[in-house]
């Protein structure tokens, strides 16, 4: 659950990533950009996510940010001043470098370059409790390939009833 006193939105990357930690429940729409005419082009499923802060020193580290979907390894995204990300997992993928920029409007944006293509997520909150995500990864030479949208719910614990 997030800190009530804690502005919103918040108004920094390591506000912006505290803001993550939670227990998420997402539904994702993915879309093949790329697929000829067949009837895959899109898939819908439900997930959750448990998203873990672990805030830096400031000088050489923001801070770290484990996301862990239900079921599998989690991933890290470490992230620097400067606007340099890096992300590693347990080992099944290679380790990952990009960049973050945060937006005026209060929306994060992560770029990937791998290879060929580049990917593009942005995170933006509309409620404290509501978290919204949009990829985007396209072909060096621009044509788009992939793309989802998520929509994400905090689980949110009540307080036990109180006996009257």
């Amino acid at each position: 659950m997030t800190d009530s006193s804690a502005p919103f939105p918040p108004e920094d990357l390591a506000g912006f990533l505290a803001f993550c930690a939670g227990e998420w429940m997402s539904l994702r729409s993915r879309f093949a950009l790329a697929a000829a005419g067949d009837d895959d082009w899109h898939s819908s499923e439900r997930g959750e996510l448990q998203v873990a802060w672990q805030a830096g020193d400031g000088q050489s580290s923001i801070g770290v940010l484990v996301v862990t979907p239900k079921g599998q390894a989690g991933r890290q995204l470490r992230f620097e001043p400067g606007g340099r990300f890096h992300a590693t997992d347990d080992g099944t993928t290679a380790d990952l470098s990009g960049s973050w920029q945060l937006w005026p409007d209060g929306s994060l944006e992560l770029t990937l370059l791998q290879g060929e293509r580049e990917l593009r997520e942005r995170i933006w909150f509309t409620k404290p409790n509501l978290r919204l995500r949009s990829t985007v990864e396209r072909y060096a030479d621009g044509r788009p390939s992939d793309a989802s949208f998520s929509s994400e719910i905090r689980r949110v614990s009540r307080p036990p009833a109180q006996e009257a």
